[in-house]
């Protein structure tokens, strides 16, 4: 049985960044958060995690033919919780404006499945379940660490390919998801091109070394606090590595958002702070940005954030090229890219979808646009609705 309190605002922090506006209004089912089991699992590296399990939540039915799915895989600080509330009166799903009955994915047609990754950095959330570095290996009966085996993004595809076998469900009418969502989608689209139609990556595009060193930038604070103590802080009496984790949310909340978004801290100061007269006090974007992160630094898990990290640092490790990994993936694409995004900028978004064009893909293209930068994919997504809903019908 999951409990029913959640403890992150599904608009805020839940997508580890404080501050953004709720999802539209309207008429949101109750989804059920669910547990599955996938037993023991080999990960790409060769190690074995022998007892695995995330949460799902799902909408709608799966027809007789099981080829009516729709997986939706959530971003870095996320959850399941796309779509519908999970409880009445509780947050809508960061998607839930495109996600429902007589939506853009419409549920009243599709069969829409949701599920947590492994090393998901929601661990104290109750609403969120997984297995990562914070989960008890059965063997000594205490908490991983930096015992856990990598896991890459493939990993979290072959997990989730389990969870969609045990409900029935032979074809993916659409794999779609923001961010790291939208890494699992291509993940996916090439590992099972006969399983996957249709494949909607938002705001995401390769992981090359640029990336790969801005990944490295996000993590290195919480490896410098002296109460990480090499992943070794779960025991009792021990503090977790707050000021780290705090300093990498930081840099995550800022380069997720424009320039734009951080005019509204022009000039100003947080009341009784004077920085032009004292080193320590503060501007008014600092002290934001130093609450925000503190935030959500207490209602996540650091190695579940390293773990994190090293899974998007390993996407599509299993081909020699972005070339050779879509040359044989999904058919039908809908590539959804943000211009004011300074995670993945428009330059890689758009090398992305000239590697799929050249593999003779069908490739569509959509913005999402607003002062929210990358996040404009997990929260802004109601302007491209109908451009979403014309891709699936297709």
């Amino acid at each position: 049985m999951i409990r029913r309190r959640g403890l992150l605002a599904i608009a805020g922090a839940t997508a580890g960044l404080a501050g953004l506006p709720a999802p539209p209004a309207g008429a949101q089912e109750v989804v059920e958060k669910r547990v599955f089991e996938a037993g023991s699992v080999q990960t790409r590296g060769g190690a074995t995690i022998p007892k695995t399990r995330i949460g799902y939540q799902t909408m709608g039915e799966l027809n007789a033919a099981g080829d009516n799915a729709v997986l939706i895989c959530h971003f870095f600080s996320g959850n399941s919780h796309a779509f519908g509330r999970l409880a009445p009166g509780g947050s809508a799903g960061y998607w839930d404006a495109i996600i429902g009955p007589g939506k853009a994915i419409d549920t009243d047609r599709y069969f829409v499945v949701s599920a947590d990754t492994l090393v998901n950095v929601n661990v104290p959330d109750a609403n969120t379940v997984t297995t990562g570095p914070a989960s008890i290996n059965p063997d000594t009966g205490r908490p991983w660490g930096m015992g856990f085996p990598v896991v890459a993004m493939r990993d979290f595809v072959e997990v989730q390919k389990r969870l969609l076998d045990s409900l029935g469900v032979k074809r993916l009418a659409l794999v779609a998801g923001p961010s790291n969502g939208g890494l699992q989608s291509i993940e996916w689209a090439a590992a099972y091109p006969d399983f996957v139609l249709r494949a909607m990556p938002v705001i995401a595009a390769e992981i090359d070394a640029w990336m790969q060193g801005w990944l490295d930038l996000w993590e290195s604070p919480i490896r410098l606090d002296p109460n990480w103590r090499e992943g070794d802080y779960y025991g009792q009496g021990r503090e977790p590595p707050l000021r780290g984790l705090a300093e990498a949310w930081k840099i995550v909340t800022l380069q997720a958002r424009d320039r734009i978004w951080a005019r509204q801290f022009d000039r100003k100061l947080p009341e009784g702070q004077d920085p032009a007269r004292r080193i320590a006090d503060r501007f008014a974007i600092e002290k934001w940005l130093d609450d925000a992160a503190m935030a959500r630094a207490r209602t996540s898990d650091a190695n579940s954030f390293l773990y994190m990290v090293r899974a998007n640092q390993l996407f599509l490790n299993d081909y020699p090229s972005l070339a050779a990994a879509v040359a044989g993936a999904a058919p039908r694409w809908l590539v959804i890219s943000s211009p004011t995004d300074r995670v993945f900028l428009q330059p890689g978004v758009e090398e992305f979808v000239a590697a799929l064009r050249s593999a003779g893909k069908q490739v569509q293209t959509a913005e999402v646009t607003g002062p929210l930068g990358h996040l404009n994919g997990v929260v802004a997504m109601a302007p491209v609705a109908e451009q979403v809903r014309a891709f699936l019908a297709d």
